[in-house]
């Protein structure tokens, strides 16, 4: 073994000394190399010996074959927006292994298989060169077929021996990740034990990162946003769904479908009580959806951007005929096929507006694991409540990473099936316009196809009609529906989830931001206070339609930074739309190149502002 000792490394020593839990992990890899299962076993293990941590996979648009990279961040004080900076290289792509060097902050830590012939050519960072085939060639109780797949566990001992990550902590990550399976778990297990010993042995202790046991853990979940949403749309009662598979929306209803299959079985017979479609594309699941809907069902579809264009009749339709649907919408980025397998907030015009005519959705923007899960249900009861389609924004970050998550707070009360009657209603009222808008609030009632009364039928016009659904082209009943419809907006306003609000005395800005940008606010607007001085407030939106809150923040600043993980700033565009008299107030801060966005970005376009 060779090891490059330089002054530059014995400075970096001295200055830092030891770097617990607080440091960023990059591991390069091949697409379809299996190495997720090791990168997952590390993340995990590193997260139940209580250290708050975060993953993002960054993987190509192919099916194997592409550089791919997994980033693991540790942090103590439980930061778990993406860093700009790398700390940790495990390095087993030879394609890539030049320029990941390269990127290697200084200090840093370099491990790479020793078969590559190389030249060390950077002095301040320490190198571990590994001997990934001798062990793996050495067991031959692994089948030929399985061991370069297996070769990655390799690192996973490695990493463990070096930063000091508990070995019974791996155990339980691939017990959990091969569901008890122990065939894989001990052949997996016993490379990681094999490459434990071996660095024991072989390498000492030259770097200064190292993980350290913890609680701030402490009963929170490890899981993603996908899962979330489909365990969620459980919790909702979704009884019927119709898709049509894009990255990165598909684990979702892979998720639904698992979750179903355990949950929705009827006892007596056997027998499941939902149903799911792979449709032929998305404007056939759509139209299941909203058939779905009509007919009474809680039905939901999941696409990405591509898909939601292609449902932009579909949506319309169900708009002004005021039927109830679910549609998430995982967000990846465009325009056109983009970048399928990379993240962006880019969807929010097109699915607020999505139709044509004079159109406005409900939208609802998660941001955590646990919004994922009550968005998963309350978009039913909203869709039910307001008769409408509702898009929930998640993106490929949340949707396909794993988070930490607080304990999830499931619903605590009924379905709300909106304003439904009953044949006892009918027969009591005598008869009902399906328009007609009784309470004023722009909500009109309706029946269920199969309600047992001569006064239930109706129809579902997608065509002018009058209060009684009866076909008209008159002008003044297309008025008075619109006017009805712009009342219904204005009562979603008091029903979606209103904005997270943190108002700080003394505040000269403020922050607005949706999604999963919230995790680069958090730690940005603290780096702004702790080394500039500068004290803000912050608005987290939750939905769409606005409500007043979000009005009272923007009165309160004479600068508000709308921060958002897009090219056009999208939603400060509905801002200046929705609030013309505060727009030289709204100052957007825009950014899109397919990762999530740093709080090192976010500080220094807000100070280049300030300036």
């Amino acid at each position: 073994m060779s090891t490059v000792q330089s002054s530059p490394l014995d400075s970096i020593l001295n200055e830092q000394g030891t770097i617990v839990n607080d440091f960023q992990i990059m591991i390069a890899t091949v697409n379809g190399s299996g190495s997720q299962t090791a990168n997952t076993a590390l993340l995990r293990a590193i997260f139940r010996m209580g250290v708050p941590v975060s993953g993002k996979n960054i993987f190509p648009s192919n099916i194997q074959g592409l550089p791919t990279w997994y980033s693991i961040r540790v942090n103590k004080d439980g930061y778990i927006a993406r860093l700009e900076d790398y700390h940790v290289l495990v390095a087993m792509n030879q394609q890539t292994f030049l320029e990941d060097v390269e990127k290697l902050a200084g200090g840093g830590v370099c491990f790479y298989p020793e078969e590559w012939k190389f030249k060390q050519n950077r002095d301040d960072i320490f190198y571990y060169p590994m001997p990934v085939k001798a062990l793996i060639d050495a067991d031959e109780s692994i089948p030929a077929n399985l061991k370069p797949y297996v070769s990655n566990m390799v690192y996973v001992g490695i990493l463990a021996t070096i930063l000091d990550i508990d070995l019974d902590e791996i155990a339980f990550a691939l017990d959990f990740h091969f569901g008890g399976k122990a065939k894989p778990i001990n052949m997996n297990m016993g490379v990681v034990k094999t490459a434990y010993a071996w660095a024991q042995d072989n390498f000492p202790k030259l770097d200064p990162y190292k993980v350290e046991r913890m609680r701030a853990t402490d009963g929170m979940l490890l899981l993603d946003g996908n899962s979330a949403g489909a365990l969620g749309a459980v919790f909702g009662g979704v009884s019927f769904v119709s898709w049509y598979p894009i990255t990165p929306s598909t684990s979702l209803i892979d998720s639904l479908r698992a979750y179903l299959s355990d949950l929705r079985t009827d006892p007596t017979t056997g027998k499941t009580t939902y149903a799911i479609v792979q449709a032929e594309d998305e404007i056939a699941a759509i139209g299941m959806v909203i058939g779905a809907g009509w007919a009474g069902a809680r039905s939901m579809t999941a696409t990405s951007g591509p898909g939601i264009s292609l449902m932009a009749e579909f949506a319309g339709l169900a708009y002004y005929a005021e039927v109830p649907a679910v549609i998430w919408d995982v967000q990846r980025v465009g325009p056109s096929t983009g970048l399928p397998t990379r993240t962006s907030q880019g969807d929010v015009i097109s699915a607020y507006f999505l139709g044509h005519g004079d159109t406005h959705h409900v939208v609802l923007l998660p941001s955590s694991i646990a919004e994922a899960f009550e968005f998963g249900w309350k978009a039913f009861d909203l869709a039910e409540r307001l008769q409408t389609p509702v898009f929930v924004l998640s993106d490929l970050d949340l949707g396909m990473n794993l988070w930490m998550s607080e304990s999830f707070e499931y619903p605590d009360t009924p379905l709300d099936r909106g304003k439904v009657l009953s044949a006892a209603d009918l027969e009591e009222l005598g008869r009902f316009g399906r328009y007609e808008d009784v309470d004023g609030d722009g909500i009109t009632y309706r029946t269920l196809p199969g309600t047992d009364h001569p006064a239930a039928a109706w129809f579902a016009r997608g065509t002018g009609h009058d209060p009684q659904a009866i076909y008209s082209e008159r002008p003044e009943h297309w008025v008075e529906n619109m006017a009805r419809f712009k009342r219904k907006f204005g009562t979603a306003r008091t029903l979606v989830p209103a904005p997270v609000v943190d108002l700080v005395d003394g505040a000269d800005i403020g922050f607005i931001a949706y999604g999963t940008t919230d995790v680069c606010i958090v730690e940005g607007r603290d780096r702004l206070l702790k080394e500039h001085d500068l004290k803000t407030s912050y608005l987290r939106l939750r939905a769409l339609p606005f409500e007043e809150t979000t009005r009272e923040f923007l009165a309160r600043y004479e600068r508000v930074y709308v921060v958002e993980n897009n090219a056009d700033g999208q939603v400060a565009k509905l801002l200046y739309m929705e609030y013309p008299e505060m727009a030289n107030r709204i100052v957007s801060l825009a950014h899109l190149d397919g990762m999530p966005l740093t709080a090192r970005w976010m500080v220094d376009a807000v100070l280049e502002q300030e300036r």
